[in-house]
């Protein structure tokens, strides 16, 4: 009798608006997956590429910094130079080797207001620091220690909840599935492990650099279990389901 009903249970049983449901949710988290790592890899990887520089460079000098500058400058350097034009940027650098005077800030505060503040400001509700005053920017004038311990908290706190969200989700449907309990265990446990290795990594690499391996071998692994668990999720609604299906329906009769 036991056998029989976790039979039932199982993404092959279900009935079809509960597997359109959750085909639905898990196509639509798996391409919003693809388009955040189409931005990190714009965003945080192909401008330390074009610099000769590889993803783990691209880690350190996000939570570690880099040392030898200002985080103004390192910004300007890496993704944000982007945003503005060679002449803004040579403005930039000039009032920075300048030393940063607020009486040369008047030339800095239009380029700021064009092309900055529309992300670094409060009313953004973006997790950056703002850049709408002298005060504010003058912190991003100091030497580059990646981000600061008030934005790595933020982060952290927006990330854990969020991808605790999904993984919930996408293992709740893939708890249903027929595969062996310790492996549904494993790939349900494995995402939630992965972004406690991610997320705590960032404060250990803002400490010392050899942790940006483990923060890419967290995001590796939280990959690959999202990827497993909507595969297999998938497949045992529309595929395994016209194999079990006939027996299933004999078992009824």
């Amino acid at each position: 009798m036991t056998s029989q009903k976790e039979d039932r249970m199982t993404l092959s049983h279900i009935p079809l608006p509960l597997k359109t449901l959750f085909t639905c949710l898990l196509l639509t988290i798996g391409i919003g997956y693809l388009f955040a790592l189409a931005y990190l890899y714009l965003i945080e990887i192909e401008p330390h590429t074009e610099q000769g520089d590889g993803p783990v460079a691209a880690v350190v000098g996000k939570y570690y910094g880099k040392q030898q500058g200002t985080r103004l400058g390192a910004a300007l350097k890496g993704s944000m130079g982007d945003n503005i034009t060679a002449g803004e940027k040579e403005t930039i650098f000039q009032w920075l080797e300048a030393g940063a005077q607020e009486s040369g800030f008047s030339a800095l505060k239009p380029i700021l207001e064009r092309n900055c503040v529309m992300c670094h400001s409060p009313e953004s509700g973006m997790p950056v620091e703002p850049l709408t005053s002298y005060e504010e920017v003058l912190v991003y004038t100091e030497v580059d220690m990646g981000q600061s311990v008030k934005s790595l908290v933020r982060v952290s706190h927006v990330h854990l909840f969020g991808m605790s969200f999904i993984f919930f989700l996408t293992g709740g449907i893939f708890a249903l599935s027929a595969i062996k309990v310790r492996w549904r265990v494993f790939l349900i446990a494995t995402p939630f492990v992965a972004i406690w290795v991610d997320i705590g990594s960032w404060w250990f690499t803002k400490l010392q650099p050899v942790f940006a391996y483990t923060v890419i071998i967290g995001g590796v692994l939280m990959g690959l279990a999202l990827l497993l668990q909507i595969f297999i999720s998938l497949w045992e609604m529309w595929f395994r389901s016209t194999r079990l299906l006939p027996e299933h329906n004999e078992r009824r009769r």
